[in-house]
C-alpha cells in the first residue's frame, strides 16, 4: 500500500519548475584540465586526454605530459 506524502506546494506551481539550468560543459572540461594540472601526474593527464581527446585542451595536456615524462 502506498501513502501520499503531504506537501504545502500545489501541483503545477513554481516549486515544480525549479530545475537549475544546465551547466556549461566547456567550463566542466576546463575545471577538469585544471585539476589534472594541479595533480601533475602522468595518470591525471592521461585520463584527461582519454576523456576529452578532441578538446583543444587535450593538446595542452599532451604537451604537459611530455614535459612531465622528461
Amino acid at each position: 500500500m502506498t501513502k501520499a506524502i503531504a506537501s504545502d506546494a500545489k501541483p503545477g506551481t513554481a516549486a515544480d519548475k525549479t530545475t537549475p539550468p544546465a551547466r556549461d560543459p566547456q567550463l566542466a572540461v576546463q575545471e577538469e584540465y585544471q585539476m589534472a594540472r594541479r595533480l601533475n601526474t602522468v595518470q591525471s593527464l592521461e585520463l584527461f586526454i582519454v576523456r576529452h581527446p578532441d578538446d583543444p585542451l587535450a593538446a595542452r595536456a599532451r604537451a604537459d605530459l611530455r614535459l612531465l615524462r622528461r
